[in-house]
């Protein structure tokens, strides 16, 4: 049982966004903390009238100083009330993604802020980056399997996955290690028809990335027959959709050795590595050295790691993005295509279509969108929680100006 042990008063007019809808309060709209709370316990937010707006967890050492777990005051926060969360977050996936692999909670999304818990097969990886949930994440972790198991997926495995930088900010350490017995860190999945090697261990993040599954998938078409440039391939996944959709030569690309050795692995684990292999290059690069050597391809895929984390590199972000894109273009065949994305909550949408718009007038190409996607449901956008919604996803052809 998780007891409140204090009382935190907004300032008049604050609380926009959790009156939104929002889980968040910063530290700039606190008025007063009462009561002996310590960081990570329970408090009851009030407005500044003392209206009740819900409780939630209190981090003094973080500028998000309280994250929401119900907008009722009087709210245990006990094993019945987190079994609701977990059975909610779970019957949703069940309803619009393929549970194989998926992410099964995505923090404030699922109303469990700061907690994300990905299932591989039949592992799961845990990320906490919030001081109170953190607190309650073997509970949760508990619930979550038995939740599994009434729908007979019994969990061999748990893998926790706390090393993000973003944990400091909380004023708590990173961590990585198994949460239970040990088992092979090596996991493999299949999906859309693609098998994997997952590394939970060293892998990034939480060893895959689950959120670009069905935009995965939306290339299939495109790239039957097809020569196809993957950028930033990280452990190949883009390529290997090609590559199983029946592209006739995929060349994947990325800095990171470890990442290579992954792809090349999982180019081999389905029988395509006569068709899809990879090389260890710095994109930024190879585009240029490409570009002279009069290089083009039918489809090119631009998949970056998020190049701004802040509100305060937007500018240089901009430009990463806008140079990638641009070199992009100009090894596409007039009429291929190019798949380019962002995974940045700071590059939105407005800000990210323009940089895209920029790109092609700077080179004289016309883009034809396909389509607009965003990332897979099992990483759901709440309204009026803004840092849900991140990844955008464009595809286009590209038409040469005549």
């Amino acid at each position: 049982m998780n007891e409140v042990k204090g009382i935190v008063v907004l300032k008049k007019g604050e609380g926009r966004s959790l009156k939104q809808g929002g889980l968040w309060i910063y530290d700039n709209e606190i008025q007063n903390v009462m009561g002996g709370c310590q960081d990570g316990d329970l408090v009851v937010v009030r407005d500044f009238d003392g209206y009740p707006m819900g409780v939630g967890f209190i981090n003094r050492k973080s500028k998000i100083t309280v994250r929401m777990m119900s907008r009722n005051a009087n709210q245990e926060i006990d094993e019945e009330f987190l079994t609701m969360r977990v059975k909610n977050a779970w019957e949703y996936r069940k309803k619009t993604v393929d549970t194989c692999s998926c992410r099964v909670i995505f923090g404030e999304a699922d109303f469990l802020p700061g907690l994300v818990v990905d299932k591989f097969s039949d592992v799961l990886v845990v990320e906490s980056l919030a001081l109170g949930i953190d607190k309650l994440k073997l509970q949760i972790i508990d619930i979550l399997k038995k939740v599994l198991l009434e729908d007979g997926i019994s969990i061999r495995g748990v893998y926790e996955r706390s090393d993000a930088k973003v944990r400091e900010k909380e004023g708590m350490t990173r961590t990585k290690g198994f949460i239970g017995d040990e088992f092979d860190t090596n996991v493999q999945i299949v999906e859309n028809g693609v098998k994997y090697i997952v590394d939970v261990k060293d892998g990034q993040k939480t060893g895959f990335f689950l959120d670009q599954k069905y935009n995965r998938l939306s290339i299939h078409k495109l790239c039957k027959g097809a020569e196809v440039l993957d950028c930033f391939t990280h452990t190949g996944s883009f390529a290997l959709n090609a590559g199983i959709a029946g592209a006739a030569k995929v060349t994947g690309v990325d800095a990171s050795l470890l990442a290579v050795d992954q792809a090349t692995e999982n180019a081999q684990l389905n029988n395509l590595e006569d068709r899809v292999s990879f090389i260890c290059e710095d994109v930024f690069e190879l585009l240029p050295r490409l570009e002279a050597e009069g290089k083009k391809y039918d489809v090119v895929i631009l998949d970056p790691p998020a190049f701004t984390k802040s509100r305060n590199s937007i500018k240089n972000a901009v430009k990463g993005y806008r140079e990638i894109n641009l070199r992009g273009m100009k090894l596409v065949k007039d009429g291929g295509y190019l798949v380019t994305c962002s995974c940045s909550h700071f590059m939105d949408y407005e800000l990210f279509t323009k940089t895209i718009h920029q790109a092609a007038n700077n080179v004289h190409k016309r883009l034809k969108q396909v389509e607009f996607r965003q990332q897979s449901p099992d990483h759901p956008i709440l309204w009026a929680a803004e840092e849900s919604y991140y990844l955008k996803f464009y595809v286009f052809q590209v038409v040469d100006e005549k």
